[in-house]
């Protein structure tokens, strides 16, 4: 097999500690890229949309379940088709306790074209959790995802009062980040919530770590 090159310890450690000093700069290059995003101007969206699940009919305003922060993935299952996207599954496999977004006032949400009934079997078959909603007879797909020119991707969107506001978009490698609740709360538009970030005038933000808390413990 090739591979790279065996060293001392001592040569292992200096060669670390060099790449470290790139992978730190990467981090705070990061932490400025979502700095940005948190000031990324808002877009106000109808709110007429309505969505299926197997509790009936909701509205968008809905699926936020109460909280000010939604996140969308827009699963690529169609209707009348038996393809599962292996990529969207590959994703959604990666959806885990929803509970530290929910104390950070964000909701998660799946959103398909399929119907209802074509969505359950498949959640039960991937022993899925998370809301999982049908989009199926409205425009909600073609106005934020093919108006994006891409057959997938991820939404976020914020409410206030009775508005509702798109904040950010991403499709392609671009929802490659946003796998866990950290990489999900950086593309928020209040972010992490802590002092550190570097966030617009009155986000919400408190002392570091001091919000994580055993997902049962909320």
């Amino acid at each position: 097999m090739n591979h790279p090159p065996i060293v001392t310890r001592e040569q292992w450690q200096a060669a670390r500690r060099a790449l470290l000093v790139e992978e730190k700069a990467h981090t705070r290059a990061q932490d400025a890229l979502s700095a940005r995003r948190r000031r990324l101007p808002m877009t106000r969206v109808d709110d007429s949309y309505t969505f299926g699940s197997p509790a009936g009919t909701h509205t968008f305003a809905d699926l936020f379940e109460g909280r000010p922060q939604l996140i969308v993935y827009h699963n690529m299952l169609a209707p009348d088709s038996d393809h599962v996207c292996p990529g969207c599954s590959f994703y959604c496999d990666q959806i885990g306790n929803l509970e530290h977004l929910h104390a950070r006032g964000v909701t998660f949400a799946v959103v398909s074209r399929a119907r209802v009934s074509e969505i359950e079997p498949v959640k039960a078959r991937l022993g899925w959790s998370f809301p999982w909603y049908s989009c199926h007879g409205t425009s909600f797909h073609e106005d934020f995802v093919a108006a994006e020119d891409a057959p997938f991707g991820l939404s976020v969107f914020l409410r206030e009062g009775d508005g509702i506001f798109q904040t950010w978009f991403t499709t392609g490698r671009g929802i490659e980040l946003p796998t866990n609740t950290f990489g999900l709360l950086d593309v928020t538009p209040w972010g992490r919530q802590e002092v550190w970030e570097d966030s617009p005038a009155g986000w919400p933000q408190q002392p570091t770590w001091s919000q994580v808390k055993i997902h049962d413990q909320y």
